[in-house]
């Protein structure tokens, strides 16, 4: 893998598609002509150091209360979303999905809503706004590699399943992504296979099973992290999140995913009924802990 190549917007070149597929951007105070191409060639974008160690160390204290607070409310469903447990390092139970985390802390609230964010709704649309209490709300993913993990990895999908369903091509989808630990090859993370987003629809549907499918595809990048980094990626790509070849706790990688919505307000209460493809899920999982 090449060098990751970090570009101001004002210097980055006339011509997007010379850009390295590895280029690193800086969020500026909008998104750029560059970045727009970068983005509708390869279907996604990396922000270098978006958020600061004391932001990171922030979540991740909050988490931890979060954590704390459902366990002493003995919650198994956030407003009608399952709670995803499993096991750490330790051996110990530990939520490996948090859902609604903002509506939940004032401070992740904050966070969420900072002004530096702005570029990125505006390019999911004017009328944009985080889904706080709508969807899955803000939610952070545990990944770690150990026994009793119910999430070490995820297979191949695009996020256009059920419109794929219905018999019609997805729409494009942003997915705002904003990482917590340093992530390169060996540590898993999130696979693309650049520019799958314009594919047709019968790859959209059978270019891969979906989710049952891990292997390594000679098209796909990594997109290597480091603490504080944001992605943009377009949820009609194929992508998967690799297993780390650590175990323990060198190999735990956490991302928060901001929803920026811009249909009708839906919110969600813990009267909510749990969406069906969740059960397939659960039995999903179920699978995996048997087959990894």
């Amino acid at each position: 893998m090449t060098k990751l190549e970090t570009l101001d917007a004002a210097v980055a070149p006339s011509a997007p598609s010379t850009l390295p597929v590895t280029t690193r951007f800086r969020l500026g105070a909008e998104i750029t002509a560059e970045q727009c191409a970068f983005l509708d060639t390869h279907g996604f974008l990396v922000f270098d150091q978006v958020a600061t160690s004391d932001e990171i160390a922030m979540i991740t204290r909050e988490l931890e209360r979060i954590e704390s607070q459902w366990f002493a409310e003995k919650r198994t469903k956030v407003n009608g979303i399952p709670v995803f447990f499993g096991k750490n390092d330790k051996g110990t139970r530990w939520v490996q999905r948090f859902t609604f985390s903002s509506t939940f802390s004032d401070e992740i609230k904050r966070f969420v809503h900072d002004p530096r964010f702005e570029p990125i709704r505006k390019l999911v649309g004017e009328n944009a706004r985080v889904g706080d209490a709508e969807k899955d709300g803000v939610v952070v993913n545990r990944y770690m590699n150990v026994k009793g993990s119910i999430y070490k990895r995820l297979g191949w999908h695009t996020d256009g399943l059920r419109d794929v369903f219905y018999g019609r091509m997805p729409v494009r989808m942003l997915n705002v992504g904003l990482h917590l630990d340093a992530c390169n090859a060996a540590n898993g993370g999130l696979r693309i296979i650049p520019g799958s987003h314009t594919q047709g629809f019968w790859d959209t549907c059978f270019r891969k099973a979906y989710f049952v499918s891990h292997d390594a595809d000679a098209s796909e990048i990594c997109v290597e992290t480091q603490p504080g980094d944001l992605t943009v990626h377009d949820g009609r790509t194929w992508h998967r999140v690799a297993q780390s070849q650590a175990t323990g706790a060198a190999s735990l990688r956490r991302s928060m995913y901001v929803p920026y919505l811009t249909g009708p307000y839906e919110p969600k209460n813990d009267a909510s009924k749990t969406p069906p493809y969740h059960y397939l899920g659960k039995a999903m999982r179920a699978i995996q802990s048997i087959t990894d």
